[in-house]
């Protein structure tokens, strides 16, 4: 095994290996997270016969507690001491109770199901999962990631630091995309909801495995402790002093709903205008494929470019990727071509999510250096935070186009009408998200050049006792 020589002390040129064991814990983190997004609502439209008004409602109250809950957990997390550290313990605990919680919201419990009926109970149930299950997922994100800037402060090693869960990650969303219709139709046997039950469990149990893996093998030696407990109020104000952070919000929010409307319209578009909800799979592992090129393209561009120029290609690749689908997805169908096109733009997806993660971390750097406070989990509360927002204006913009179309999830075959706002949504509405979202970053996005090189100076000869050992 080659060896270089930092700081006095030899170094493996494989020292990135000693990270697989924290990315093992996204797997099963983005087997709940990807159920949830991009399956849900045609499980709740089609299996349950959930009135797309529902989702109009649910999503954005879940949104407005989000805007307490989130930072009220970084601040708990940024506030704990423990002699498993601050990050695991809340890791395993959020894993368990979301697992749990996963396989509940996909499981009818009993109440009789009928097209058009409305069942008070049934709602009541729906809502009271989806919001539990919001506040466990919560519970062991915010941890998980916000031990990515506690690992080490060196640019390029948290180019490839942010690239190892992220690929875990990926790997997750791509076995939901790809087995989902197949594990639901083999477990249900003729049942879709009893398939969507018994695969949700199968994820939960997988999340809580890969959970145990990340908190025994992962080190929490970089975790700065707060000089003073944090508060609420405090993780507001130090959010909203953070002008790069709120900058990272907008442009994340735009880039992140253009994929996630993607995400959960595939199954409605292949199987109500293609005809063909197979063809998902195929999709999805041409797209995973896309993905996992895309994640290693920070780590390797960077050495060459900057990180900034490498998410103007990024974003670049992703709305070209839109673009070939619009031509070839929306009133043509052809999907060879829908294919190629959605491998190029899921090069540029996966290498934002990768640089998404980076971003943050530097942003944890940078608010130390204004704010003279380091508050990982604070930060890293938003990276959550923004997901479910992103989802949120995703649901709401498919439930609109769901109800002004008058889909019906009991038909075999749906109006023309419905057919084209399908596609439209699919196709159109994210690469305006994108374009916009590259239009933020390229005029409001800071943290690089001179500003990035202060940051890192100041973080790197902070006082010797508050600093990250790396070893």
């Amino acid at each position: 095994m080659r060896e270089s020589v930092k700081n006095g002390q030899k170094e493996s040129k494989l020292w990135f290996l000693k990270y697989l064991g924290f990315g093992v814990g996204a797997v099963g983190m983005d087997l709940s997270y990807g159920l949830f997004n991009s399956f849900l609502t045609k499980y709740l439209t089609d299996v349950l016969f959930i009135n797309a008004t529902f989702l109009l409602i649910i999503p954005p109250i879940g949104r407005i507690w989000d805007g307490i809950n989130d930072p009220m957990m970084g601040t708990i997390v940024d506030n704990t001491k423990s002699r498993f550290g601050k990050f695991r313990p809340w890791i395993l605990t959020g894993a368990i109770l979301n697992a749990a919680v996963l396989t509940l919201l996909f499981t009818n419990p009993g109440f009789t199901l009928a097209p058009g009926k409305f069942n008070a109970g049934l709602y009541v149930y729906v809502a009271a999962m989806y919001f539990l299950w919001d506040m466990s997922n919560t519970l062991a994100d915010i941890p998980y990631w916000s031990m990515v800037p506690a690992l080490t402060n060196d640019p390029q090693k948290r180019n490839v630091v942010s690239a190892i869960p992220r690929f875990f990650s990926g790997a997750g969303q791509i076995i939901i995309t790809i087995m989902t219709v197949k594990m639901v139709g083999l477990l249900g046997k003729g049942s879709e909801s009893a398939g969507f039950s018994r695969w949700a469990f199968i994820c939960g149990i997988v999340l809580i495995a890969g959970a145990l893996v990340t908190v025994t093998t992962t080190k929490e030696r970089g975790a700065v402790p707060p000089a003073e407990k944090f508060t609420l109020k405090d993780a507001i104000k130090t959010i909203a002093a953070n002008d790069q952070l709120l900058v990272f919000m907008a442009v994340a929010i735009l880039f992140n709903t253009g994929w996630y409307i993607t995400s959960a319209m595939g199954i409605y578009y292949f199987d109500n205008v293609m005809g063909n909800k197979e063809l998902l799979a195929s999709f999805g592992a041409v797209g995973g494929a896309g993905q996992a090129i895309g994640l290693f393209m920070l780590p390797v561009l960077t050495k060459r470019f900057t990180r900034r120029t490498v998410i103007q290609i990024a974003m670049a690749f992703a709305f070209t990727g839109y673009i070939g689908m619009l031509l070839f997805g929306h009133g043509l169908g052809i999907f060879p071509m829908i294919v190629l096109f959605c491998f190029i733009g899921c090069i540029g997806v996966g290498c934002m999510f990768v640089s998404q993660t980076a971003m943050l971390a530097d942003i944890v750097d940078y608010g130390e250096y204004r704010l003279g406070c380091r508050s990982e989990s604070i930060v890293f509360s938003m990276k959550g935070f923004l997901q479910k927002i992103a989802y949120t204006i995703q649901a709401v913009i498919i439930a609109l186009g769901l109800k002004v179309s008058r889909y019906d999830g009991s038909l075999p075959e749906q109006a023309a009408l419905a057919k084209n706002t399908i596609s439209f949504i699919m196709f159109v509405v994210p690469p305006i998200l994108i374009a916009l979202s590259f239009i933020v970053f390229r005029n409001r996005y800071k943290l690089y050049g001179e500003l990035s090189q202060k940051v890192l100076d100041y973080v790197r000869n902070r006082p010797s006792d508050a600093q990250p050992n790396e070893n």
